[in-house]
């Protein structure tokens, strides 16, 4: 093709996907906040018609011509190589489009609308956690625990068929399995991603095996029993510490608002996300997505939304930093990029933002200067916040060791016993047994297997590249909290060259070393 058409291709292309994705992503939104057959219905019918486009043999074969062509502009470049990964991942057949979206999306309205029972009531995640969290009758948190389970086994063969038809496409396109596609298609190595992945599980063995030791000790002495079971944990995936591991700051923070600290905080940094939250839906109710997301609707920078599900207590105002870290991101992206570019590196370089933001509701200095706790009072917890943060980032790199692999596993060989290979990585990574009579299909009750597939090897990296730029900041800038340079150094060292630079030069540029896990190591190391 001629040169000067590379432009115009880019253009075209650009224009249709940005108008599909908005409209899909309003109608994505409507499903999630209410779960109706109608709006599931809307929603996949406008994904489909994204992906048809995305999907377009000519459109492809144009985009790989250009890239062949010798391009000097970097911007026209960029936006012709994240294309191509866009494109390469959407060649499939009409009938295998419609069929892995409708999957996708039936296995999501189940998770939506689906509450089991307990005690013959309808039960929330969020019931479910508080039960395990302070309930002290191993007959109901064993009833609790496998009540988080069982939407598992409502939607494990469903999921299995979606992934056998991800992979469908995948080996046709010329990949060993959808796994394998995907991360080439997120410019991941998987071999590099392996390799930090076994750092990482290296670097986390002993601190993990003493740490989770001491909770096995105070578990034992609060239940009068020697074996500890799944059930035993405070949160059913034990990603999360339980609320008696060395500081519980539920009563210091009491009734204090999610979405006024999170204004607040992200405004001393010189980021407003007032506008976000007066988008947001943050409150649960019936027929809403029981979980957390930031969603970036049309790129503009003033139509980006969080869903949360906020009860009062510390958890959830972890959580809307978090999401507010990725609407920070969002919003903060230079416009003057063209739409392609107006989007975050990477995905785990956004998540990484999340996973710094989230971490500051147990920093002392964030105590102090949003919580208003008294400064006697932080002064006293200070060790055990330090100890409790690292406990908390180690014990969710050992769930996403769990998930990571598994994923692989699965798209590796969905054939195989499922049950077992879950229970095996549990075991390994987080050293907690299988119980007697496991529920069959546990594997499958975690809903990002079918909404976010291949994505958990992102908060692993995330939370190494939170460690790197934390520690980066605080030497370019003195303090990370309550910081106006902190802010600015985010936004101008990451946040607004949205994906013009790829992730590994952007991480490069801006803490001044490729990422590793030796920070995050250093992190957890006080656990």
């Amino acid at each position: 093709m001629e040169r000067a058409s590379a432009p115009r291709l880019v253009e075209s292309l650009g224009a249709k996907i940005e108008e599909l994705e908005s409209g899909f992503h309003r109608a994505f939104w409507e499903s999630q906040i209410h779960a109706t057959p109608q709006n599931d219905a809307t929603r996949a019918e406008l994904e489909i018609e994204l992906r048809r486009v995305k999907g377009d043999r000519d459109a492809h074969a144009a985009v790989l011509a250009a890239l062949d062509e010798d391009i000097h502009d970097p911007v026209l470049k960029r936006q012709l190589q994240v294309l191509r990964l866009s494109l390469t991942g959407n060649q499939m057949e009409d009938d295998e489009r419609v069929r892995i979206v409708g999957l996708a999306t039936a296995i999501e309205s189940e998770f939506a609308s689906f509450r089991p029972e307990i005690d013959g009531r309808r039960a929330s995640e969020n019931d479910i956690k508080e039960i395990l969290r302070s309930e002290n009758d191993e007959g109901r948190r064993r009833q609790a625990w496998a009540a988080s389970k069982r939407v598992g086994a409502v939607v494990a063969e469903r999921l299995q068929d979606l992934v056998r038809a991800r992979n469908e496409v995948a080996l046709r396109l010329g990949f060993a399995d959808y796994y394998r596609m995907s991360l080439e298609l997120q410019e991941l190595s998987e071999e590099w991603l392996f390799d930090r992945l076994g750092e990482l599980e290296e670097l986390t063995d002993e601190p993990f095996r003493r740490w989770k030791g001491q909770l096995d000790d105070r578990l034992r002495q609060r239940f009068g029993r020697d074996r500890i079971d799944a059930w035993h944990y405070a949160d059913p995936f034990f990603q999360d510490p339980p609320p008696d591991t060395d500081v519980d700051l539920d009563p210091l923070l009491g009734e204090r608002d999610a979405a006024e600290l999170a204004i607040a905080t992200f405004g001393d940094w010189g980021i407003d996300i007032a506008g976000v939250i007066e988008k947001s839906d943050l409150y649960p109710r019936e027929l809403k997505c029981q979980h957390a997301f930031c969603l970036d609707v049309d790129r503009s920078g003033s139509d980006v939304r969080i869903l949360a599900n906020v009860i009062p207590g510390e958890a959830w105002i972890g959580v809307m930093l978090h999401e507010s870290g990725h609407a920070a991101y969002d919003i903060s992206i230079d416009r003057h990029l063209p739409y392609l570019l107006r989007r975050a590196t990477h995905t785990f370089v956004t998540e990484a933002i999340a996973i710094l933001s989230g971490r500051l509701v147990r920093m002392p200095a964030w105590l102090k200067s949003y919580a208003r706790v008294a400064e006697s009072e932080v002064t006293v917890l200070a060790d055990d916040l330090r100890r409790s943060n690292a406990a908390q980032s180690l014990q969710f790199a050992r769930w996403g060791l769990v998930m990571t692999h598994f994923e692989r596993a699965l798209y590796a060989d969905p054939e195989a016993d499922l049950d077992a290979t879950w229970w095996e990585l549990v075991e390994r990574f987080q050293m907690v047994p299988q119980p007697e009579d496991a529920p069959a299909g546990a594997w499958a009750s975690k809903i990002h297997l079918a909404a976010s597939p291949v994505y958990y090897h992102n908060y692993l990296l995330g939370e190494m590249l939170a460690s790197q730029l934390t520690n980066a900041i605080e030497e370019a800038c003195g303090a990370l909290v309550a910081s106006r340079s902190a802010g600015e150094f985010l936004v101008e060292r990451v946040f607004r060259h949205g994906s013009l630079l790829r992730w590994d030069s952007l991480i490069e540029e801006a803490t001044g070393s490729a990422l590793s896990a030796a920070a995050f190591a250093a992190d957890v190391a006080a656990a």
